[in-house]
């Protein structure tokens, strides 16, 4: 046996290293980036070739040997995407397989997985225009099949609904030389002009279209209407035109109807779409369509990063600043980064668009490591909306709602405007509680309250899940004195329903959309401009454009003032602004309503009087004297157990065995939300100010912290670049 004729496997087990197999000994060879079908103990996993060829340190009577190689030995995975995937690894400290398996759709991860066969059309031959040039007589169905293909090729979809046994009657056809079955030809984009670009606006495209073919990180720093997406479109264009493939990622699965319609239309192709919400086929069919070059456009939230593509030529990442861009479980990676890192590898231009942008690309572009375009007008010269800033400590509020904030909503809808209340919790309300005896209901699981969905009767866990049936009486005292303490979206929707009878109220929230279709029809009444009151968490902030909005209430944002999290008051930046975005981006001028128990707050008041670019200058500047990211880099440590003192021991002994260098380690420190599905939750932070020097002391300590004999009892992971604490 060749001492260097081993193969270098990838496996989907949590451990942090590769494994050498045999090649089979006849049959198609293996090739780096295809699947394989080995032995693992007792069991067979499908994995990844990363390398053919290798010396294993392994003697080979000790190896076992490839079973199966899938795909017909085809690599399904390219060799830059696997370089990729190496590199992430090897950054965010996770297993091979781990990462390797986020390159695959769900469909693909079992050896049962096949790959959908190419897309095939249906079309006439000279022999069946012929035989439409005669009576139908006997052969109605055959007849109208060939009358369904008459005005040009069809696809199994069009076909299929003409009659029950379609397939049939057109390989009867087939057989008869008048129909033919042919591979479908590559989708071209057909791309429709657009308006006229506004000289900010040009600069941007100029700007970015100028390093196509080349690297570079494009921030395109745009307000609210600014018309961020249509300098994306000009830009796509051009790498459409020029046969190459886009990459296109929003933070939100609600985001992409929208952005589909617009890109169709604008662009004249169909975008395909990959996101956790679609069907296993629906997102294999996706996934194989851009590794096959036929899809030219693919959108997609996060999950669509590592899709392979064959003749990518540009990545877009919209509301780069979403927290949701950060992988929290698992493989936890940084899309924003990692999208920069393969535009980079591949020689592409990378666009990050936010009309807020992260302090990570904010300091990027100040130290001139990303071009930075910026937007500052409105692209229908629309003037950003006007603030009222409302102290609740002067006012009374009814279901969260003060009157003077009733009057402006009801003074809006009564000239036939839209309106959006705006309140980031959903349910009836945060907790459902006792006035005789104080009881309020708990999470058994979490440190948590249970949230009250009045409408399901339901008290639910919104950390881990965990649901029971709302009692009628108070389970402590019995007494007949239960009530909701707070607001939520439900309480808003119900209260203002009460109110404004003649008005449609819709609520956004992730228990209203969540049954397929209800946030594309309702975002279709809104863009209908007909007179409406919309109630919604974060998923109305992100993207949407509303013409007919000419007022914002913002119930509460005042919990962020005072978090642990150092990044709680850029997150509340952010979201203030970005809901206030929805406000007068038409004709019509817009206002915002902030209700807060603290106005005279200095983040506040820095933000709504000098905007968000002074106020992320403010929080730059404290991040620098902190040396905290991004003035200085960060990991943590986290572990989590159903026992907590399991959880400090490890962590103590983790902390013990940290090797000395500029990193310092400090902690345990319990979580923010220090228990979840009843498992306690801990962590080191690691803090330094040089990224090399905290990656070099990390490898070096996690060999000595996978040997501790209390890493056994725990769950443990590191998290590199967290976004949560």
């Amino acid at each position: 046996m060749n001492a260097a004729s081993c193969l270098r496997v990838a496996l989907p087990v949590p451990l942090p290293q590769l494994f050498d197999y045999l090649p089979r000994e006849s049959g198609r060879p293996a090739v780096p980036g295809g699947r394989v079908s080995v032995p693992f103990g007792k069991r067979r996993l499908v994995g990844i070739v990363i390398e053919t060829g290798v010396a294993s340190e392994i003697a080979p009577d000790r190896l076992q040997r490839v079973e199966t190689v899938l795909d017909d030995g085809e690599a399904l995975l390219d060799e830059r995407l696997l370089a990729l995937l190496h590199w992430c690894w090897q950054y965010y400290k996770r297993a091979p397989g781990d990462v390797v398996a986020a390159a695959l759709p769900p469909a693909l991860r079992t050896a049962r997985g096949q790959r959908p066969p190419p897309p095939q059309i249906h079309q006439l031959t000279d022999a069946g225009r012929e035989r439409l040039g005669a009576p139908p007589g006997r052969e109605t169905a055959r007849y109208a099949l060939l009358e369904a293909m008459a005005p040009g090729p069809q696809t199994d979809a069009s076909l299929r609904g003409l009659a029950g046994r379609w397939r049939a009657t057109l390989d009867a056809l087939i057989d008869k030389g008048m129909a033919e079955t042919v591979m479908a030809p590559l989708t071209e984009a057909q791309p429709q002009p657009g308006p006229e670009l506004r000289s900010e606006q040009r600069t941007a495209v100029d700007a970015i279209v100028s390093n196509l073919g080349r690297f570079r990180c494009h921030l395109l720093d745009g307000v609210t209407g600014s018309g961020k997406t249509e300098v994306y479109m000009c830009v796509l264009e051009q790498v459409l035109t020029a046969g190459q493939q886009a990459l296109v990622l929003v933070p939100e699965i609600g985001l992409t109807p929208q952005l589909l319609r617009r890109f169709s239309r604008r662009l004249g192709v169909e975008p395909n779409v990959i996101h956790s919400g679609l069907a296993a086929g629906e997102r294999l069919a996706a996934w194989e369509a851009a590794r096959t070059g036929r899809a030219p456009l693919l959108v997609g939230t996060r999950s669509a990063l590592f899709t392979p593509m064959p003749r990518l030529g540009l990545v877009v990442l919209d509301e780069e600043h979403d927290a949701s861009f950060k992988q929290q479980e698992g493989f936890r990676y940084s899309a924003r980064d990692v999208a920069v890192k393969r535009a980079a590898e591949l020689n592409i231009p990378v666009v990050l668009g936010s009309a807020t942008p992260s302090l990570e690309s904010l300091r990027n572009a100040k130290e001139k490591r990303y071009d930075w375009q910026r937007l500052r007008e409105r692209a229908t010269r629309a003037a950003l909306p006007s603030w009222r800033v409302l102290d609740l400590r002067q006012q009374r509020t009814v279901h969260g709602l003060t009157e003077t904030a009733l009057d402006a909503v009801s003074i809006a809808l009564d000239r036939g405007e839209q309106v959006m209340v705006f309140l980031n919790r959903r349910g009836y309300a945060p907790v459902l509680m006792c006035q005789s005896c104080g009881w309020h209901g708990l999470c058994e699981r979490c440190d948590a309250n249970l949230t009250w969905h009045r409408g399901g009767g339901r008290l639910c866990c919104h950390h881990c899940g965990h649901q029971r049936r709302a009692p009628e009486l108070c389970p402590e005292c019995r007494a007949d004195a239960l009530v909701g303490a707070g607001e939520g979206t439900q309480q808003l929707e119900e209260y203002l329903a009460k109110q404004f009878e003649s008005v449609p109220v819709l609520r956004f929230d992730r228990d209203r959309v969540s049954r397929k279709g209800v946030m594309d029809e309702q975002l279709a009444q809104v863009r209908e401009g007909e007179c409406c009151l919309m109630v919604g968490t974060q998923m109305l902030a992100k993207g949407h454009h509303f013409p007919g909005v000419t007022l914002v209430v913002i119930v509460n944002t005042d919990q962020a003032l005072y978090s642990a999290d150092y990044r709680a008051l850029e997150r509340m930046g952010q979201m203030i602004q970005q809901v206030a975005g929805r406000a007068g981006r038409a004709e019509k001028p817009g206002t915002v309503i902030l209700q807060t128990l603290h106005p005279e707050h200095p983040a506040l008041s820095l933000l709504l009087e000098k905007g968000y670019a002074a106020y992320a200058e403010w929080l730059l500047e404290e991040r620098k004297l902190a040396g905290l990211p991004p003035c200085g880099h960060q990991a943590l440590l986290r572990a989590d157990a159903h026992d907590r003192a399991d959880v400090e021991r490890f962590l103590r002994d983790a902390l013990a065995c940290f090797p000395r260098g500029a990193a310092r380690a400090f902690g345990p420190v319990p979580a923010i939300m220090e228990r979840i599905g009843g498992r306690w939750r801990m962590y080191l932070v690691l803090l330094a100010e040089d990224r090399s020097g905290l990656h070099r002391q990390v490898d070096h300590w996690l060999p000595r912290v996978r040997g501790l004999s209390t890493a056994r009892k725990v769950r443990w992971s590191m998290d590199i670049d967290p976004q949560e604490l």
